[in-house]
């Protein structure tokens, strides 16, 4: 069983008999000491994740001393202004041992949600020569989103959908390309593009 309590605005993953050096406090040594911010309790895999602490979830611990931490150096200079400041600092701390964790009267974490699955994307239709992000916009607005969609359209429907996007546009091949790209005939696909114009054949 362990907890994640936050003791003197740190944070500690703590365990039943485990020793922790903390930020000093103003308990005696020898005294008990409780914390109550208790942020998580996981008894066994039995997991409670507080909102954000949890009602009624305590660590008990003993304080065992107090002291200082080991020697930090800060040392400050500043480029081409002969300005250069030493100073040494210990941190005041205090050990504490775990003595207990109680959960009792808090409650259990809520199961989470399953993500609601993806919606699947359709086919880039602008792999169609003669379509561009607008008309392909205009397409799947109409419910024609992937290849297969666009090559049961007849040009005459097709038109009449991007009636009001800019631009003349023609339809004629659109259909058939959509069949080849559906099918996977990619090269032969490109090979009949390069001899278009806009979609159009020369």
């Amino acid at each position: 069983m362990y907890a994640i309590v936050e003791i003197a605005g740190q944070q500690f993953k703590v365990a039943k008999d485990q020793k922790v050096f903390v930020h000093r406090l103003g308990t005696e040594e020898g005294n008990n000491v409780s914390f109550d911010n208790v942020l998580l309790v996981d008894n066994g895999g039995d997991v409670t994740v507080g909102a954000p602490a949890i009602n009624g979830a305590s660590v008990e611990a003993k304080v065992l001393r107090h002291l200082k931490g080991d020697k930090v150096i800060v040392f400050k200079k500043k480029r081409r202004k002969g300005y250069r400041v030493k100073n040494g600092h210990r941190q005041a701390l205090t050990e504490i041992l775990i003595e207990g964790i109680s959960a009792s009267g808090a409650k259990k974490a809520a199961p989470k949600k399953k993500a609601a699955p993806k919606a699947t994307k359709g086919d880039d239709l602008k792999k169609i020569e003669g379509i561009g992000p607008k008309i392909a916009e205009t397409l799947a607005a109409a419910g024609i989103t992937t290849f297969a969609d666009l090559a049961k359209a007849k040009p005459a429907k097709i038109s009449e959908i991007i009636a009001d996007v800019r631009g003349n546009h023609v339809t004629d091949t659109w259909p058939k390309q959509a069949k080849m790209a559906a099918e996977g005939k990619w090269d032969e696909l490109k090979a009949w593009q390069d001899e278009l114009d806009g979609g159009v054949e020369k």
